[in-house]
């Protein structure tokens, strides 16, 4: 499985209704796993433009992309998601170069 993080900003939606973000972080965390994901950590941000973040396993970009989606449909956050190497994979791609 490969691994992602997905970054979260809410919407003003998310924000009116603040108090509900640990629910909604188990509920998001319950989706992932519906849908053959890992949740590996969470992580509120500080300073930055987004306000949250999962590290997330998936099977394929097309998954992840489907988890990202099922949870920003709720109308709470936007999502971001980015594909992460672990120094294991970076050798392995920087050692396949020409």
């Amino acid at each position: 499985m490969s691994t992602y993080v997905i970054l979260f900003s809410f919407t003003q939606k998310g924000v009116e209704k603040i108090k509900e973000l640990p629910a909604r972080v188990e509920d998001a965390k319950r989706t992932i796993a519906k849908m053959g994901g890992e949740v590996i950590a969470f992580y509120a941000i500080a300073g930055s433009q987004y306000d949250t973040l999962f590290i997330v396993k998936s099977q394929s970009d097309e998954k992840l992309a489907g988890m990202a989606l099922a949870i920003a449909s709720l109308g709470n956050v936007r999502t971001e998601s980015h594909r992460l190497f672990n120094e294991e994979e970076v050798k392995a791609i920087v050692s396949s170069l020409p």
